[in-house]
């Protein structure tokens, strides 16, 4: 497997964000408050996961304030769960969001992705008090990170 950075006009990550509303609105449902954050046009600091030049998985950084960086549309392919994927992606977020300068990262989730809370869990992200819009939504989950 190898990881390689990009930005969102990639077309892999269109491919993986679409991948990823569809599994979205399936566990949330389609007018979730959560999918309105679902932009991706401008995001400048996007990870691809590739096995045999296939992406399998996608996530992404953007500027949160002046210390943080918000992880973004994280996603791995349904076949090529539990590999361990999303941690490689994840770290390498982590570290580009460290050579950018940022101390912290920090995400939010919809309560219905287990699967995202144990990757965060396992990977030392703590709760968060909601921020932003995001505390009016009552199940979504806001978690962050000291780098």
């Amino acid at each position: 497997m190898k990881i390689i950075r990009t930005n969102s006009q990639n077309p892999e990550f269109k491919r993986l964000v679409q991948s990823l509303n569809l599994d979205l609105a399936e566990r949330d449902g389609k007018t979730h408050p959560l999918s309105q954050f679902n932009d991706i046009s401008n995001l400048n600091y996007v990870v691809l996961a590739l096995k045999k030049d296939k992406a399998i998985g996608c996530g992404a950084i953007s500027e949160y304030n002046f210390n943080s960086m918000e992880i973004k549309r994280m996603y791995v392919s349904q076949e090529s769960r539990g590999q361990r994927v999303g941690e490689k992606i994840l770290s390498e977020l982590e570290n580009w969001s460290k050579e950018l300068g940022y101390s912290r990262c920090i995400l939010f989730m919809g309560s219905k992705q287990p699967e995202a809370g144990k990757l965060y869990q396992r990977n030392n992200y703590n709760s968060i008090e909601k921020y932003g819009i995001l505390k009016d939504i009552p199940d979504s989950l806001c978690l962050a990170k000291d780098l």
